[in-house]
């Protein structure tokens, strides 16, 4: 009876860890959270940002300073574990504005509405993916910013995994160009 009652217990725990591993509900953003590509703190950019949470690591989801960066994430083919979830700001919340999107406003990432191709820069510079849970709310966005509202999987790889030129740099044409002619400069 007593041998029953162990296996028992060690069953009833294994299944709450097990349930444990597996929680993929957001995390509220705080002043440790870091960007995953980046390492800089979460609260120095602006814009959405997005989480993903990963099997094998219970609550410790990688966080991102733009949500162009999360799906970006998902598309690249080098991710160690399994992507659970995926958790992005809701830029229709009361709360959210650009410059502080909100610390617990998260939204699915698949049930999401994106403003694709707005007018507004992203934390790290980049052009960003601007989420909305309400889909009135982002065509409202769309039309003062700009931009065309998609579901996740219909934005395009190019939306995120372009090279982005920042403002003041050159692209890679321009900077072939100019090493061509240092190059026959230092060769007089």
């Amino acid at each position: 009876m007593i041998r029953l009652l162990c296996i028992l217990a060690l069953v009833s725990l294994v299944a709450c860890k097990e349930e444990a591993a597996q929680d993929t509900s957001p995390l509220p953003l705080t002043v440790e959270a870091v960007g995953h590509f980046c390492q800089m703190n979460l609260f120095e950019h602006e814009g959405p940002k997005g989480q993903a949470h990963l099997n094998g690591l219970p609550q410790m989801p990688l966080f991102f300073s733009q949500v162009r960066d999360v799906v970006a994430y998902l598309r690249l083919p080098e991710q160690t574990h399994e992507v659970l979830a995926v958790w992005v700001n809701d830029m229709g919340a009361p709360e959210a504005n650009w410059s502080a999107p909100g610390t617990t406003n998260w939204i699915d990432a698949e049930e999401a509405h994106y403003v694709v191709g707005s007018r507004l820069i992203g934390g790290m510079g980049a052009p960003e993916l601007v989420p909305f849970s309400d889909a009135a709310k982002a065509r409202a966005f769309a039309t003062e910013n700009g931009g065309k509202v998609m579901r996740l999987t219909q934005i395009p790889d190019e939306a995120v995994l372009a090279p982005v030129t920042l403002e003041g740099e050159s692209d890679d044409a321009d900077f072939e160009q100019r090493l061509r002619a240092l190059s026959r400069k230092s060769g007089d």
